[in-house]
């Protein structure tokens, strides 16, 4: 995965999150409901992180009678799916590149235009539990968000 260009097709990139979330709750046996399916797809509406409220506002506006408990219950369903990651330095969510298997959170997040993507690399998450061992820890979970400038914003030409 790699930031987005601008000709960027991002209706692809929902159609096939919605396809991979399905058939991840098929796998699982759980059910992807009309509010968990539009929380996701709005999650997925754009390659930047989304606080809850803001996907709260947008559904009133569409007409949905959600409250903020609804949205979090959705939002909650949706990471322990593994379909939604929490990005904890922004206080929001985005969609998971990498449905259907365990891995590592790593996110890159361009502090000037909000774009974020997710890695998953082998080589972080070995030198992690590495060095976590050597200090006789067992690591259970982690998430590491890295904050900085995407080669567009470095350039000056920012994402829109």
């Amino acid at each position: 995965m790699s930031f987005p260009v601008p000709q960027h097709d991002h209706g692809a990139c929902i159609r096939a999150a919605l396809a991979a979330a399905e058939e991840e709750c098929r796998r699982r046996g759980a059910r992807l409901t009309d509010i968990r399916r539009r929380v996701l797809e709005l999650v997925w509406g754009s390659h930047r992180p989304v606080g809850a409220y803001a996907l709260l506002d947008t559904m009133a506006k569409e007409g949905w009678s959600a409250a903020p408990p609804t949205v979090y219950r959705a939002l909650d369903f949706l990471q322990a799916h593994g379909l939604v990651h929490r990005i904890a330095l922004l206080n929001a969510f985005i969609g998971c590149a990498h449905p259907g298997h365990v891995h590592a959170g790593q996110f890159l997040l361009c502090a000037e235009c909000g774009m974020a993507v997710e890695l998953e690399d082998a080589e972080v998450d070995g030198a992690i539990g590495r060095a976590a061992g050597r200090l006789g820890f067992s690591v259970s979970r982690q998430t590491i968000e890295i904050e900085g400038l995407c080669a567009r914003c470095r350039e000056g030409g920012g994402a829109s």
